[in-house]
């Protein structure tokens, strides 16, 4: 039976303090000069669609335009390298990461994993690409086990490595640079990036690592804070504790979750669109009432920035990489059926009666998953922007204008679930 309950976005709270984590301050920050290297390669793009903002929060401009973001004039500019994955709902992180830091007058290079000519490289975010370099950013494409190499004597300030997840993928290579650097970001993705014994070998005085709120065990208290009890099987964690351990001058974790915003490659609101835009009902699983986190991928970039500018506060800390309002089930539903502007139904089932993976039917977990970025706020004076019903608006309008909407699709396990529960379905 099809149900429409009432939905809401929450902001998150909680009386529970984050426990501080101790870090050694960063010594003065060696500088050193940038060796450029060429980028041949053609690169793809598409429309740019500015992402909302609240009134009092700034735009990001048309691509017509330079970056909105303006550095003042006695900010430190640094150079950076990007190692971003590609594939997986990370690599939109490592692209907005970029954009953003060219927009404040920074140097940017993306080091894409595998090869330009692949496959891969013709989806978003990387069919953005022309973006990045119409602002002076460079683009290669490699092996993260050679960056020493394919880098040469390029010399970086702040290096974001956007790929690895499990302690395999970080810990291998060593003397892989000689010269000395200063802050390194790691990230997510699949097992192909060692990087930490580098950075440590390399001089790297700054270490970011981009987890996952995925991370954290369920408990009775919601939501997740900085410190909560984590899985001690997962990847991350064995990542965040080798991280921690190889005792950089500065060093900082960040736990992403799920992810909106042009450019991502991996379905969020357009796993919701596909079925309002048919007619088709909205299978949710459990009640529709549970409550996760959706981020715009604007506040993940906004806040990994301030990490680099702000150094010594970021050092030793661990910070929930989300926005600050949960949205239970059906209330995402019904914010991607206003933003599309048409009717809405909703059906609920339970996966375990009907004998379906709700991993592979539903695009978010079947539970209360929702941390709270109080770390982020508290010691970063970092704000969030994601207001979802302007960023859905603005998410369908790019969808209808790729032509998503019109595209033959299969909903192989949507039919297996509704024939289950007896709805029809009027197309």
């Amino acid at each position: 039976m099809a149900t429409a309950a009432a939905s809401s976005l929450l902001p998150l709270h909680s009386s529970r303090r984050t426990p501080p984590i101790a870090g050694a301050l960063p010594s003065s920050l060696a500088r050193r000069s940038f060796s450029r290297f060429p980028v041949s390669s053609p690169f793809l793009s598409s429309p740019f669609t500015s992402p909302s903002f609240y009134p009092t929060s700034k735009r990001f401009s048309s691509p017509s335009s330079n970056f909105y973001v303006k550095a003042d004039a006695q900010e430190e500019k640094k150079k950076v390298l990007v190692v971003n994955t590609n594939s997986g709902g990370h690599a939109i992180i490592g692209f907005y990461f970029a954009r953003q830091l060219l927009g404040s007058g920074h140097e940017v290079t993306v080091f894409t994993v595998g090869e330009e000519s692949s496959d891969k490289m013709k989806k978003p975010p990387f069919t953005r690409f022309l973006e990045l370099a119409s602002a002076g950013g460079r683009m290669v494409w490699g092996d993260p086990a050679e960056v020493g190499k394919i880098v040469g004597t390029a010399a970086f300030d702040v290096v974001l490595d956007n790929n690895g997840k499990d302690l395999d993928a970080v810990k291998c290579i060593a003397l892989a640079m000689s010269s000395p650097n200063e802050t390194l970001i790691l990230g997510e993705s699949s097992s192909s990036g060692p990087v930490a014994d580098w950075a440590k070998s390399a001089g790297i005085k700054q270490l970011l690592y981009i987890s996952s709120a995925g991370i954290y065990k369920t408990g009775d208290e919601f939501p997740h804070l900085e410190g909560d009890p984590v899985k001690d099987d997962a990847g991350h964690v064995f990542v965040e504790k080798y991280v921690a351990d190889l005792s950089f001058s500065s060093w900082a974790i960040f736990r992403p979750q799920y992810i909106i915003g042009s450019g991502n490659n991996k379905d969020c609101e357009e796993w919701f669109f596909d079925r309002i835009v048919r007619n088709r009902p909205v299978p949710i699983p459990g009640s529709g009432v549970q409550l996760t986190n959706i981020s715009h991928v604007r506040d993940l970039s906004s806040m990994l920035s301030l990490a680099v500018d702000k150094p010594l506060a970021a050092n030793g800390k661990i910070f929930n990489c989300v926005c600050d309002r949960a949205v239970t089930l059906d209330g995402m539903a019904r914010l991607c059926a206003k933003a599309a502007g048409q009717e809405l139904k909703i059906v609920h089932y339970d996966p375990k009666a009907l004998r379906i993976d709700s991993r592979k039917a539903f695009p978010f977990r079947n539970m209360h998953f929702y941390a709270e970025p109080r770390a982020a706020k508290e010691i970063l004076g970092w704000t969030s922007t994601t207001n979802l019903p302007e960023d859905l608006k603005e998410r369908f309008d790019e969808y209808v204008s790729i032509g998503r909407d019109k595209k033959q699709m299969q909903f192989d396990i949507d039919d297996k679930i509704l024939e289950s529960l007896k709805v029809m379905v009027t197309v």
